[in-house]
């Protein structure tokens, strides 16, 4: 019977503490997301990770969106040391800390819609236009799943590894399928309410709108508000 206990506790305690950590990197995000008011559409926790959904708007402050996506990794990492100094887990030592930057290094590669692929779009948005930052950040996905999936195929051929790329190759098709949805929806927001922003910058369509800019829209020869141009556009008049 001690055999049999002691066995059933090496393997389930180290599931434990990875479902532990997927647990706490997650409830980062949506602590956070809590505390500046941004609504949490539903979390998805899988045996490698999470991925949390937030009612938010495509215009909402960068900082903002920034602050969330990172208490995850943090709220994580803190986590885990303090797990290592709870006396009954300080045998599992190594198994908390491999687990610990396996997670880590999963969520922060550059594949949307993980946090690595969601930071990148954050840089990208700050500085180009949401549409094309969302079409590099998802191409970058792609290439990204391409190099994971031939390093670990070879190195580690099973088929955990095949469910793993499977759901990060149908993820980033989903996001593809959907950009022209969330540029739509981008623009829309800004025809619906007012937002202010501090910047402005000249362009000349709206496919160059940058997040937490408003615009001016360059139309032979004359100058638009975004307001004039976006009521054309939903109105199809453009």
């Amino acid at each position: 019977m001690f055999s049999l206990l002691s066995f059933l506790s090496g393997a389930f305690i180290p599931f434990i503490i990875l479902f532990l950590l997927i647990i706490v990197h997650e409830f980062g995000h949506f602590f956070t997301a809590i505390i500046l008011r941004i609504k949490v559409d539903r979390i998805y926790i899988y045996p490698f990770g999470g991925v949390s959904r937030f009612d938010i708007s495509l215009n909402e402050k960068l900082s903002k969106e920034f602050l969330v996506l990172l208490m995850g990794p943090l709220i994580q990492f803190i986590f885990a040391y303090i797990l290592i100094n709870v006396p009954f887990f300080n045998h599992y030592k190594n198994i908390i800390i491999l687990y610990n930057y396996t997670i880590l290094g999963f969520n922060l590669l550059p594949i949307y819609p993980l946090d690595g692929g969601k930071l990148l779009n954050i840089i990208l948005s700050s500085k180009i236009s949401f549409k094309r930052s969302l079409s590099i950040t998802l191409t970058i996905s792609y290439i990204t799943v391409f190099i994971f999936s031939l390093v670990f195929l070879f190195k580690d051929f099973s088929i955990n590894v095949i469910i793993i790329i499977s759901f990060l190759i149908y993820k980033v098709n989903v996001e593809w399928k959907n950009r022209k949805y969330l540029n739509d929806k981008f623009l829309l927001e800004r025809y619906l309410y007012k937002y202010r922003f501090n910047k402005r910058k000249c362009v000349n369509n709206i496919n160059e709108f940058v997040r937490g800019k408003s615009h001016l829209i360059r139309i032979n020869d004359r100058y638009h508000t975004e307001r004039e141009v976006l009521s054309n556009k939903f109105k199809n008049k453009y």
